[in-house]
């Protein structure tokens, strides 16, 4: 149904009569329709006003719809299709210069302000967006009888990771497709481990059901996006036995926007956008691709951030350049990375005061990642803390003088560290032992800023054993709207 037919000149006025401001002017209706061709459409009873003859019932609210009525009574002048002026509320003096009757609403008052249009009233967006709007949604609808449970429905059906999830009704889904300018129907990746084409709109069933804002969606997309990418070989992350998933890490601008936490309890629960990016992203994996735990998951322990592992870095008082400033992106750019990351290390330092003092103390957390007596076969996440990154501010330690002095700590002798060194089976082969090792990979140790501004503590992440080229490396993308 057009909004406007093609053919139409005259007035359209759209009034209800739970408004009292329409109610207060039904004469000055009534003389419009008397001497102008009027359409007059009202939401809420189709004998009101009952002075008018010809009202058009638009209790279902499909012509205020398609006409974005936000407030009534609203005044529309239309020439051949087209509409040319519109009027909000009662404006006598406007009323009549729109209408050219100049006596029109003379024993009215000069003003009255409208009321809300039924079609803004909490969750009607939506649900005529669904009904009327040109976007039509191509996932199976899944019916739920009337005396069915919907929250055990959908864990009886296998969608959730264990805690509930928001149902995914078309009006939420749409409400979250709203939050993208990109199209329901891209397929934005291949998800792993099924191989499964996923388009944006199952990204936002996934994200409705985590508990996601719409204004988070443009994050949840670049997170699948990335976890998409060869590089980071999110099928070997979910097949492991090992503890890893995937941590995601914002950086940029939209951080602040969408109210994400980088300070206090950073790494913990309490932040709406946090903890739901996260989850949404891991929903997708197994909705979407079918990594579920005991099938192509094959983790021996797991870890709690397997339920969804997503903070941001905090930039605004960060002394360092930024993760993703680092991996070649400018400080106005959005980017989510990546990160294939197991537990949380703390690093309780409570005495160093010098950048060398706290450099031997992260080193000596970072040493124990995987193995201690293991090189070269694991990333891992350094998360500074405000309080340790004073320690480098005051002593005017860049990030790159830091890393460096870091790799020296972290580099040792191979006969230290061979199997069977110190009684231990476990180690680095025979061949290394005249050779100095370096604990991690070049570009394997990532360091971000975060959490509160009170508490000397910092914390390593453990990456995966398959780290690597090979295996999973870190990966950075942009944020698209």
């Amino acid at each position: 149904m057009a909004a406007i037919p093609e053919d139409f000149t005259g007035y359209i006025a759209v009034v209800k009569r739970d408004c009292a401001t329409c109610r207060l002017i039904e004469p000055a209706i009534q003389a419009l329709a008397g001497s102008r061709d009027l359409r007059l459409y009202s939401q809420d009873a189709p004998d009101f006003p009952a002075s008018v003859s010809g009202v058009i019932d638009d209790r279902e609210l499909e012509r205020s719809y398609r006409l974005d009525i936000e407030i009534v009574p609203t005044l529309i002048f239309v020439e051949a299709g087209e509409e040319r002026a519109r009027l909000v509320g009662w404006q006598r003096a406007s009323w009549r210069q729109l209408a050219n009757l100049p006596e029109l609403g003379a024993d009215l008052p000069a003003f009255s302000p409208g009321c809300a249009s039924k079609t803004v009233e909490p969750g009607m967006p939506e649900k005529l967006a669904y009904k009327f709007g040109d976007t039509v949604l191509q996932t199976r609808r899944v019916d739920v009888a009337s005396q069915q449970d919907e929250h055990e429905l959908m864990y009886e059906r296998g969608w959730s990771d264990g805690l509930p999830l928001v149902p995914p009704t078309e009006e939420r889904v749409l409400k979250m497709l709203a939050g993208t300018t990109r199209s329901p129907s891209e397929i934005i990746g291949v998800i792993p481990p099924d191989k499964v084409a996923c388009t944006i709109e199952k990204v936002a069933i996934n994200a409705v059901m985590a508990g996601c804002k719409p204004e988070y969606m443009p994050v949840v997309l670049a997170a699948v996006e990335a976890a998409c990418l060869d590089e980071f070989c999110m099928h070997g992350i979910l097949a492991t036995t090992y503890f890893s998933g995937p941590i995601v890490i914002v950086n940029g601008p939209i951080a602040d926007r969408i109210g994400m936490n980088s300070s206090h309890n950073v790494l913990g629960q309490g932040n709406r956008a946090n903890s739901t990016i996260g989850r949404a992203l891991q929903l997708v994996i197994r909705n979407v691709g079918g990594g579920l735990p005991g099938g192509v998951d094959r983790a021996t322990l797991g870890q709690p951030g397997k339920l969804g592992f997503c903070f941001a870095e905090r930039e605004r008082d960060s002394y360092w350049e930024s993760l993703a400033v680092e991996r070649g992106f400018s400080p106005d750019q959005s980017t989510v990375t990546l990160f294939a990351g197991g537990g949380v290390h703390p690093v309780g330092d409570q005495k160093s005061r010098a950048p060398e003092s706290l450099t031997r103390s992260l080193a000596l957390t970072l040493q124990t990642v995987y193995h201690r007596k293991i090189y070269g076969r694991t990333d891992a996440l350094l998360i500074v803390s405000p309080e340790n990154m004073r320690v480098f501010r005051e002593a005017g330690w860049t990030k790159a003088r830091f890393r460096a002095a870091l790799d020296e700590e972290l580099t040792v002798d191979g006969h230290d560290v061979l199997a069977g060194a110190d009684g231990i089976a476990e180690g680095m082969p025979d061949y290394l032992a005249d050779k100095r090792l370096l604990k991690f990979r070049p570009g394997g140790l990532l360091i971000a800023h975060a959490g509160g501004a009170a508490g000397m503590w910092s914390a390593v992440i453990t990456g995966w054993a398959g780290s690597g080229p090979g295996g999973s490396v870190p990966v950075t993308v942009a944020i698209k709207s």
